[in-house]
């Protein structure tokens, strides 16, 4: 991490940032995905109990984030130590990803404790990647920037995915699902390396100020922050809208294997051959989506993103194939990283100059408190409507199904009721407001 003489061309910058998000999809294909998310309900725990300790694992992960990352972002913008932050967590959630290796059936406690610890190095190691897009695009190229970013990103979860289908087709078991968790973390380490030798940190911003200590400085920059909404109030409408909407969003991503498990009879092979459909149509839909960005703005591209995604998950309320399952995977991906792209753009279109990693630590405190109460809201539905379902004498498969589609319907009020805040968000007035 200790910099170079020669600084970096802007194209290899870009690349290296390109390739963590190639590395990291990777955990997010697998672990949260494919593998680890179904091995988890369907082995470790069984049954319903699955879906709702799984929501409250998610829960407690994004809780954790919503809560620090504000504050490491305020001291990293601070003190030019984005990449050390970044460092930290991603260590954190290799090594952790690697740990899972250990959780086998029955293990439950452990296996929420690891996956937990894995979970807020991944998400917490976002706020700081994130942070680094305005280092290395300008206003006018964030949103293609981002889009390149998601859509190589989505390449390296199909590749990684490929990868472990393989290996679970030729050896099979048990023991090669938990080999494919380390092999994960391996992954996701060596392509973060470039990152941290590539690209070229802005220096920190100065000396304290009086009677400032690192410990305060954090909670006084909040504060500024916080004060600075009126200012910079479409920042403030647009973090409320992306609180709601991005819930439906991570609901729909941490609940998509089981939901295939359970309501479609899914095994791990056909999970994982789900989830490379998702992550190929992704690729076209970050990269679109870019460049309507550049071409509409922000906040359209944003819209027709989540309007895809409500008609999937309408979609998928209603279907009962599992072909229709797949066609609906195909839909989803290409509007997720759609939305997710365009959002981390926005932010930076939003966001003052010199407090990106801050302004991201808000972006991030929005999402993790939404994404606390989403899956713990999923997997309390799911959960307590397959029991009233049971009470009405469904079978105990039918009646977790049942439940699970009643769950779904709150993906698709957070999705709507995001959309609709988001209608109030003036993209050029924020725009203005940073530049003033």
């Amino acid at each position: 991490m200790t910099p170079t003489t020669a600084v970096p061309s802007k194209k290899k910058q870009r690349w290296s940032w390109y390739l963590y998000d190639f590395g990291n999809s990777a955990y997010a294909a697998v672990v949260l995905l494919a593998v680890y998310s179904a091995y988890f309900k369907s082995e470790v725990v069984g049954g319903a109990q699955g879906t709702f300790l799984w929501g409250l694992s998610v829960g407690i992960a994004m809780l954790v984030v919503a809560l620090v990352s504000p504050i490491l972002g305020a001291l990293a913008d601070y003190a030019g130590s984005k990449k050390r932050f970044l460092f930290f967590y991603t260590a954190m959630a290799c090594v952790f990803t690697a740990s899972l290796f250990f959780v086998t059936k029955g293990a439950v406690v452990a296996g929420m404790a690891l996956f937990i610890l894995a979970e807020i190095g991944y998400r917490s190691a976002q706020v700081f990647y994130n942070s680094l897009l305005p280092e290395i695009a300008s206003d006018e190229e964030i949103g293609r920037v981002s889009g390149n970013g998601w859509a190589i990103g989505s390449a390296g979860g199909v590749v990684c995915l490929v990868i472990v289908l393989a290996l679970i087709q030729l050896v099979g078991g048990g023991l090669t699902v938990r080999l494919t968790l380390v092999f994960t973390a391996l992954y996701f380490a060596i392509f973060a390396v470039p990152i941290f030798l590539w690209l070229k940190e802005s220096p920190a911003v100065g000396k304290l100020p009086s009677g400032t200590s690192l410990l305060s400085l954090p909670f006084k920059r909040i504060a500024e922050t916080v004060r600075a909404v009126r200012h910079y109030r479409e920042f403030g409408k647009f973090m409320l809208a992306f609180l709601v909407y991005n819930d439906g969003i991570l609901m729909t991503l941490s609940f998509a294997a089981i939901m295939g498990t359970v309501l479609f009879g899914m095994e791990q092979k056909e999970l994982i051959l789900f989830m490379i459909l998702v992550q190929i149509t992704s690729v076209p839909g970050a990269f679109v989506m870019g460049w309507v960005t550049d071409r509409l703005g922000a906040r359209s591209s944003l819209l027709l993103s989540l309007s895809a995604m409500i008609g999937a998950v309408l979609w998928l309320y209603f279907n009962r194939s599992i072909t229709g399952f797949y066609m609906i995977g195909a839909l989803a991906g290409f509007a997720l990283t759609g939305v997710q792209s365009v959002s981390r753009a926005m932010v930076g279109m939003l966001a003052p100059e010199g407090r990106s990693a801050e302004f991201y630590g808000f972006f991030a405190f929005a999402g993790r408190t939404s994404s606390f109460i989403g899956p713990t809201i999923f997997g309390i539905i799911a959960a307590r409507m397959a029991i009233v379902f049971q009470n009405r004498g469904l079978l105990d498969l039918a009646a977790e199904q049942a439940g699970q589609r009643t769950a779904i319907l709150s993906i698709v009020a957070f999705l709507l009721v995001g959309g609709l805040l988001l209608l109030f968000v003036n993209e050029k007035a924020g725009r203005k407001a940073v530049e003033s």
